[in-house]
């Protein structure tokens, strides 16, 4: 067994010196904003637009981003952040609603237009310290692509404020003031349909609000690692290891910064990917040298499952019975002070709402809590801070199989959401058959890492197949896989015809009782990416 690494006694920076506040109005690409933050070297945090006065003082940010939201700020009651906002001294860019919100309270006017906006746009800019010398015309006047999305529009700049820069529909696109670094737009950097809203998000970010890059992966597992270690001290930690990206990002980098401390209980609920038990131990046990504990508990999953069909009850089922055995494998073990859990900040986020409840909050998130009442253990969670591009990141910084880290999202249940209805043993040993062979197939012809996510589905129903010179009536299995950015929505993948009809021969050729493949067409929305 390893023992965890001596400290290094190179310094590395405070990656929270430098930080950004996302103020949310409910925009759909809040968490988009945060991210292109990042993205460019520096930490941010989401925080809801009826913060306090206090907390956002206290926050003590080097620069503040207002997002958009669904909401008019011509509203009895619209949703507006506190004024010491623009008393900071710091820049601060109001994007979409932002802007909108940053004229009407500096005493700009603000009405709804004639004209709605929703999506491609071209501007013209002006002047401007925020996107001067950006140009997505080869000649002749300056023009930007931009991506817009609003039904009210500024009327009137704020006093100081210029215009800086317009479309048709849109006389003030952008606005400035220079001498406050208070800057507004009515489009989207944050979405790559602007083209240089990268370059745009950047010269805020660092040039404006003048912070370094520090925010990176190799400063992130540093960071996380000193800090654990002062966390637990000399105490001995449980980590239930699923084997999915943020179970196995935690247990790498705890088992850098506390070595044997660190003991981790993996379930093997008979439900994952195909040979993906085996996988785990393989690559955290025998490669790692972590101290994994496997439960082979497939049988009692099963029989738990047996005869229920309802997706609700399958999930309640699937995810008690993981608790209880979880439950008794901790009790067998002696002396465990911490239990590592892996939010992730988009848990974090969409788990604490806020304090006036007007924010438009998602639901809570399942990794959120859900221990058992009897389970006496304080918690480590290394990665409540980092978004899931920034785990996969540190994951391979940390030595992980890219395989493993880049891998597409898995649900919670595994494939007893994917076998729709009754989930029995011989119905998961098909899925996973057929599973394999289109992961496997994508891999190949290098088309796995071109779609965001991709699986199959297997469908209780019969149909009527030729195999050979008989009739055979048997299973039907469903692919699926699409195209998102942030899986809120997403788009079926247009997968090349030939490589469907591969895929399909394959998988009935070689997975028995299987006569029928379909490809799933249904975009998110109406339809969502998993079948249950």
């Amino acid at each position: 067994m390893s023992q965890p690494a001596e400290a290094s006694n190179v310094q590395h920076p405070d990656i929270h010196a430098h930080r950004l506040l996302i103020v949310d109005f409910g925009g759909q690409y809040t968490q988009l904003i945060a991210r292109r933050v990042r993205e460019c070297g520096v930490y941010s945090e989401i925080h809801p637009w009826d913060m306090s006065e206090d907390d956002i003082c206290e926050f003590a940010p080097s620069g503040v981003i207002l997002s958009g939201g669904p909401e008019s700020v011509n509203l009895d009651d619209p949703p507006k952040v506190s004024h010491a906002v623009f008393e900071l001294g710091v820049p601060v860019l109001g994007i979409c609603y932002g802007m909108q919100t940053m004229a009407a309270e500096l005493g700009g006017a603000v009405e709804a237009s004639e004209h709605r906006e929703f999506g491609y746009a071209e501007i013209e800019p002006g002047d401007s310290n925020l996107f001067g010398g950006f140009s997505d015309a080869d000649s002749g006047k300056p023009m930007l692509k931009v991506w817009m999305s609003h039904g009210d529009r500024v009327e009137g700049v704020p006093p100081g404020f210029s215009i800086s820069a317009s479309s048709p529909n849109s006389p003030i696109a952008a606005m400035e003031d220079p001498q406050r670094h208070f800057y507004g737009v009515q489009f989207h950097p944050e979405v790559t349909h602007t083209l240089h809203g990268d370059a745009i998000m950047r010269r805020f970010v660092r040039e404006i609000c003048n912070c370094p890059g520090d925010w990176t992966a190799g400063n992130i597992v540093a960071d996380a690692i000193e800090h654990v270690r002062a966390q637990v001290g000399d105490g001995q930690v449980l980590l239930g290891l699923s084997g999915g990206v943020d179970s196995s990002v935690v247990a790498a980098l705890l088992h850098e910064a506390i070595g044997d401390q660190l003991t981790c209980v993996f379930v093997d609920h008979g439900l994952l990917r195909r040979d993906e038990g085996d996988q785990v131990m393989e690559t955290f046990a025998e490669h790692m040298h972590i101290n994994v504990i496997r439960v082979n508990a497939a049988d009692r999953f099963f029989d738990a499952l047996a005869g229920e069909s309802d997706p609700e009850k399958k999930r309640k089922i699937i995810g008690g019975m993981f608790i209880d055995v979880f439950d008794e494998e901790a009790h067998k073990l002696e002396g465990i002070e911490w239990l590592a859990q892996g939010p992730i900040y988009p848990d974090v986020i969409e788990s604490a709402g806020s304090t006036t409840g007007k924010a438009h909050v998602i639901q809570s998130h399942h990794n959120v809590g859900g221990l058992p009442d009897d389970m006496r253990m304080s918690l480590v969670e290394p990665l409540r801070e980092l978004f899931k591009d920034e785990v996969r990141k540190i994951g391979m910084e940390l030595g992980l199989p890219r395989e493993m880290v880049m891998r597409h999202p898995f649900p919670g249940p595994g494939l007893g959401v994917r076998v729709l209805g009754e989930v029995r043993r011989d119905y998961v040993e098909k899925l996973q058959l057929a599973d394999d062979i289109f992961i496997d197939e994508l891999r190949k012809q290098d088309l796995y890492d071109q779609v965001s996510q991709a699986f199959a589905v297997f469908l209780p129903v019969k149909s009527v197949g030729v195999m050979g010179d008989g009739r055979r009536y048997e299973y039907v299995i469903a692919l699926r896989a699409v195209e998102t950015i942030d899986f809120m929505t997403a788009r079926w993948a247009r997968l090349p015809y030939d490589f469907l009809e591969h895929v399909s021969l394959r998988i009935i050729n070689e997975v028995d009782g299987i006569s029928r493949v379909t490809y799933d067409i249904s975009g998110k929305p109406p339809s969502t990416i998993e079948w249950e």
